[in-house]
């Protein structure tokens, strides 16, 4: 995906089909890689065949899939570990000198602008990186779909708070890069495509999406997600 400033590179890795994302700044040839996990070694091969320095490292949140290929990176990197404090305080994990973030900070790559959003559901810290018209969504919204509220850590509750102020804030312009390739055909999206289509951000009510999200979801639909309707989601929890 371009922009003026910055091209986003994803490679699908891994048995639960992830995305890890390179966030390249073209004005400096530096990047930021997110969520490295698997087969990092692949997107590694990509940046130094395109002369980029991975300069951070980008959490969204610190589920396995997510970060097990973090020790492969700075094996080859002094790469600057980015994750939110909540989430630092629930993994636990004793990692060197992280950089810890509260929802609305900035980090820059070269001169690129990311926006960190914190979006608690998945995980009490998962967060969202907002670059241009583009979000790293994690685990915490894909294409007609949004994360598991049923492990440890996890909220249905929040999850609803942080679907809503998505759907309230991000223009129908945003395109959506999801932490797993769960979709049916093009594995990003609109947003404008996500209002209509993902019945997580269908429901008004909380306790309609907790119901939805912990009973119903997971009895009637199965990977790949498609489009639901408003009418179809309301109609499942009746």
């Amino acid at each position: 995906m371009n922009n003026n400033t910055h091209h986003i590179h994803a490679l699908e890795l891994g048995p639960m089909e992830n995305f890890v994302y390179l966030l390249h700044d073209e004005a400096s040839n530096k990047a930021a890689i997110v969520d490295p996990a698997w087969d990092v070694e692949q997107i590694i091969q990509l940046a130094r065949a395109k002369d980029i320095e991975i300069t951070d490292i980008l959490l969204t949140h610190s589920h396995h899939d997510h970060v097990n290929g973090i020790e492969h990176v700075l094996n080859q990197y002094d790469a600057q570990i980015h994750l939110l404090k909540d989430e630092a305080r629930f993994w636990g994990a004793q990692l060197e000198k992280p950089t810890l973030h509260h929802g609305g900070d900035i980090i820059k790559i070269g001169e690129s602008e990311i926006k960190v959003l914190h979006t608690p559901g998945h995980t009490p810290g998962s967060a969202c990186y907002h670059i241009g018209d583009h979000l790293i969504a994690g685990d915490t919204l894909f294409v007609f779909g949004c994360g598991r509220c049923d492990m440890t850590g996890s909220d249905p509750e929040q999850m609803f708070n942080s679907l809503k102020q998505l759907r309230t804030d991000l223009p129908n312009r945003t395109i959506l890069h999801p932490g797993h390739n769960y979709a049916p055909t093009d594995p990003t999206s609109t947003m404008a495509a996500q209002k209509e289509g993902n019945p997580f951000l269908h429901f008004e009510q909380k306790k309609d999406f907790v119901k939805y999200r912990m009973q119903v979801h997971d009895r009637i639909r199965s990977t790949p997600y498609t489009a639901v309707s408003k009418e179809e989601a309301l109609a499942s929890i009746a």
